[in-house]
């Protein structure tokens, strides 16, 4: 990366107000105090250090998660500056962390592009923590800072010299402000991950030192985002002779103004599956909602495939143009900009509005893979028919689907697996149940409350949507089942189009309800595939569930006290824990007399214990299925339900343990 000349001192960090606001109301500045929040903490400091890698004074970055809980961000940028900030009087490195909106970001000066407001994060972690230790290699000393809930403990001082740079931020989350000061792993791992495949040659580790073998990761890509697109497309079959994935970029034109100009960076491979997996970042940041960037990468793309095609005789004068949807089917694209004062837009400031980037990503992109297809007309070709053949699926997908909304209402008598509805119309109340079975349908039928619960049985295994198009999966009796039950209709598996209409909802919970073994956990998986490629906006909505079935009745005399599982514990343990809980002991220590059933089918309870145990909304125990990165859940999906056995391995083994349920 080339450097910005410009000095990074006391004189570019500016300052726009207090921090006070920030315990008060730490929603304002973290969105929330969950995990979520939490972990956003960490992106908040390792962003500061991105900027400097950006600046090109960057090139290692550490995360390690400490025993005590406390996290230390390290990096090798030039330090936070400690001279005397010069309208405040202070040392600069206690501005920048105790008073809000004091940052290099908001004078270009220190930073050409940058991701997001630094010096709100920084000193906003620094408020939420109960102690921080800042820490600055700089001016060939070692100089140290103390604070506690954004207060200044221990005043700035040198504790030794080093002719190295950087700056060490340690700090302890405040159990006062979060739910939960635990911080996942996994979580950490995948957006460090990101950051390195989005910063070219910026070598990131990770280490957890919470257990006894302290567990490692380090991330360096060489390739940036070309690497990105390659691990997006892990485990999935790309298309002949296009195994290099496409690389673009290009910046804005001399003489541009400073406030538009800009730089773009696209990566894209075609891969022999069905959906589009397109991933948006603006200065590093993930833009889950598109914009300004993604508009223009689609126009282009649309634009210039077709162009193409018409002009090298692939499209005769006859046919209609490829849509959108037909050349991106099976497309794995990063789009990655870089601009002085980004713009945000959305529910969660997720989407870039800066409207010239629109322009400037449809520019690059135009030439360059006009370019590229000119360069490699095989290539080109394989591309070509990929679209044709999805416009073919399209066309088919719609008849189908067609012929699902044709069957009109409800008619029991038409679908594989019997509807037994409820007598309620207001969606807000109902519940639709997903059983496996006639066995389960038939228990959970008779133990339901008939006026706002549902059961739709199943035969045998929902297809496996993310092998087939579009039109198999709709022409699937099961899958037709499904979407007339619900009634919202469905996207196509681009995530848009389709005749999706969540108000047509006929039900606002509907719950995956199937054995707690392994059948039953492939039966959910299936399901929950379905859903994110056809129904996404219902998971969004927070309509889909699963249920969650005891695994063990213990019975003690006429009571059954029923065992969950907790996705932590092993069930062995679990049981164990419960008969020391639930059977009592005579003085001599001896435990009373008892029996175990292990459940191992929903058709092994009776109707009343099904409906205690599983269905009644006073003591059942659901899991709401969310996806907080759509992308990412694509990704799992994909390869959990693609052709690809290692990958499903692979997760099996890290994640067993990692579910977890909510009292609902």
């Amino acid at each position: 990366m080339a450097k910005n000349e410009n000095n990074y001192g006391g004189n570019e960090i500016k300052v726009l107000e207090g921090l006070d606001p920030v315990r008060k109301r730490p929603g304002m500045y973290i969105g929330t105090t969950s995990s979520a929040g939490l972990h956003h903490l960490v992106w908040e400091i390792v962003d500061n250090s991105v900027d400097e890698a950006m600046a090109g004074y960057c090139s290692r970055i550490k995360v390690t998660v400490h025993a005590d809980g406390s996290v230390t961000v390290e990096d090798n940028g030039r330090g936070i500056p400690v001279e005397k900030h010069p309208q405040k009087k202070i040392p600069t490195l206690e501005v920048v962390l105790t008073i809000l909106h004091a940052g290099g970001k908001f004078d270009n000066s220190a930073y050409k592009v940058s991701g997001g407001l630094h010096g709100v994060g920084i000193s906003v972690v620094n408020a939420l923590s109960k102690r921080l230790v800042a820490q600055v290699k700089r001016d060939g000393g070692i100089w140290e800072m103390e604070f506690s809930r954004g207060k200044v403990t221990s005043k700035m001082k040198r504790v030794g010299s080093s002719k190295a740079t950087g700056t060490t931020i340690t700090f302890w989350p405040d159990e006062e402000i979060f739910e939960t000061t635990v911080f996942d792993y996994e979580v950490l791992r995948n957006r460090l991950q990101e950051t390195a495949f989005l910063n070219k040659n910026l070598k990131i580790a990770l280490v957890d030192e919470r257990e006894l073998t302290p567990r490692t990761d380090e991330f360096c890509y060489s390739g940036g985002i070309v690497d990105f697109v390659k691990f997006l497309n892990e485990g999935k079959t790309i298309l002949p002779g296009c195994s290099k994935p496409i690389y673009i970029e290009g910046s804005s034109e001399e003489g541009v103004p400073v406030d538009k100009r800009g730089e773009v960076e696209v990566s894209m491979q075609w891969n022999a599956g069905y959906s589009e997996t397109v991933m948006t970042f603006a200065n590093d940041i993930y833009t889950d909602e598109g914009g300004m960037h993604l508009e223009g990468f689609r126009t282009a793309l649309t634009k210039t495939m077709n162009d193409y095609a018409r002009s090298h005789n692939l499209l005769k004068e006859k046919d209609s143009n490829l849509t959108g949807d037909d050349i991106r089917e099976g497309l794995t694209a990063v789009i990655s900009v870089k601009l002085p004062d980004p713009q945000f837009e959305g529910q969660t400031k997720a989407k870039l509005g800066s409207s010239y980037m629109r322009g400037l990503t449809n520019k690059i992109v135009s030439q360059g893979l006009s370019e590229y297809l000119e360069e490699h007309p095989n290539q080109a070709k394989e591309m070509f028919k990929k679209a044709s053949q999805a416009a073919k699926g399209r066309l088919a997908a719609q008849k189908a689907r067609q012929a699902t909304r044709r069957k009109g209402l409800l008619e029991s008598a038409a679908l594989p697996g019997k509807l037994a509805d409820c007598s309620v119309r207001d969606a807000s109340m109902t519940e639709l149940f997903i059983v496996e079975g006639d066995s389960a349908g038939g228990s959970a039928k008779d133990g339901r409350r008939r006026d706002i619960q549902a059961i739709l049985p199943l035969r045998g295994k929902i297809l496996n949507v993310e092998r087939v198009g579009d039109h198999r999966a709709f022409s699937s009796e099961t899958i037709q089942a499904l979407i007339t039950a619900i009634g919202t209709g469905v996207t196509t598996s681009m995530g848009d189009g389709g005749d999706f209409d969540i108000s047509k909802a006929r039900y606002h919970k509907i719950i995956i309800m199937t054995d707690a073994d392994v059948d039953g956990a492939h039966i959910r998986i299936l399901l929950m595939t379905f859903f994110y490629k056809y129904m996404r906006p219902l998971i969004d909505a927070g309509y889909v569930y699963s249920a969650c079935p005891p695994i063990f009745g213990v019975k003690v005399g006429k009571r059954i006290h029923y065992v969950y599982p907790d996705g932590r514990t092993a069930e062995e343990a679990l049981l164990a824990q419960a008969i020391e809980e639930y059977v009592p002991r005579d003085g001599e220590g001896k435990q009373r007399k008892y029996s175990v059933q292990r459940y191992k089918g929903l058709g092994e309870m009776d109707p009343q214990q099904l409906a205690d145990t599983t269905m009644d909304p006073k003591s059942r125990i659901l899991q709401r299925i969310t996806i907080e990165d759509a992308a990412k859940a694509e990704l799992a999906v994909s390869r959990l339900m693609g052709s690809q056995v290692e990958y499903r391995k692979d997760y099996i083994e890290r994640h067993a343990k990692d579910a977890r349920f909510l009292d609902i």
